[in-house]
């Protein structure tokens, strides 16, 4: 069965927090599996800046309060204009106040007026990426966790209480470059393309396939989450399950959000628990 997801949150009016709960305790109710947010903290103003956002830690922090079994996907936070020390005790304590509901989508970003207000740059965003990762993972790992990068380093520090998920929250890898699906596969537990049709999916399906013959095991099979750039109805969910994706992350296709308690009441009756 098809797991299915809700994107675009925020979007009009779900800025309020009157609004952004009752959208979530609606998704809940209809049976959606998941809730992802993206991750934009400084957008240039000519590319949408003047669209409000909340930030996505303390926004599922929240959404963790008043909901009790839907999983909450960071789809995608943009790793390396994050300090990863801070982000560590940050995932971690949204992990437990969920009681073990995170999903954590990575990606490097690509807005390169925000990543350099954010002290990172389009030229080094890839390594950054992997580095952060790997230092998160030693903190979660390890009660007295050292490492020695170049972008981060620690001696001997603790980061306690370690997340309800071991070893950490299922990580997701989002983007369309080869770099992006190479990261997926060689760390991840799963993978998210977004805005993608079906046969867009399927060539980037086909290519993840090739790269998993070098996958490490322990990682277990590759799970594909993808975000159409439109309505969705039975029969294109199932197209897209027939190429192997496991959840879809549907948005609504207004920009201010109006229709997303629409969205939520029809694709809950007609794909939630149907494909």
């Amino acid at each position: 069965m098809m797991k299915f997801g809700l994107y675009g949150l925020f979007r009009g009016r779900g800025v309020e927090p009157g609004e952004l709960v009752r959208r979530a305790q609606l998704a809940e109710a209809a049976g959606f599996e998941s809730l992802w947010v993206g991750d934009h903290l400084a957008v240039p103003a000519e590319d949408g800046g003047d669209q409000p956002r909340l930030e996505v830690i303390v926004a599922l922090g929240h959404l963790a309060a008043v909901t009790r079994h839907i999983r909450l996907g960071l789809g995608v936070i943009v790793l390396p204009q994050r300090q990863p020390v801070l982000l560590a005790k940050q995932l971690t304590t949204l992990d437990l106040l969920s009681n073990g509901r995170l999903t954590l989508g990575l990606g490097v970003g690509y807005v390169e007026r925000e990543l350099h207000a954010l002290g990172a740059a389009l030229h080094d965003r890839g390594a950054r990426t992997d580095e952060y990762l790997a230092a998160m993972r030693t903190l979660w790992a390890d009660p007295i966790a050292s490492f020695n990068g170049k972008y981060v380093a620690f001696d001997r520090v603790s980061q306690l209480p370690q997340p309800a998920q071991r070893p950490h929250p299922p990580i997701v890898i989002g983007g369309h470059s080869d770099a992006a699906l190479r990261r997926a596969v060689a760390t991840a537990q799963g993978w998210y393309g977004v805005y993608l049709e079906v046969p867009e999916t399927a060539r980037l399906i086909a290519r993840l396939r090739t790269l998993e013959a070098a996958r490490p095991a322990d990682l277990g099979p590759l799970e594909i989450t993808v975000t159409p750039p439109g309505a969705v109805d039975a029969a294109t969910a199932k197209e897209y399950a027939a190429l192997g994706v496991d959840r879809l992350v549907l948005q609504p296709t207004t920009d201010d959000g109006s229709d997303f308690e629409q969205l939520i009441r029809s694709a809950g009756r007609e794909l939630v628990g149907q494909v």
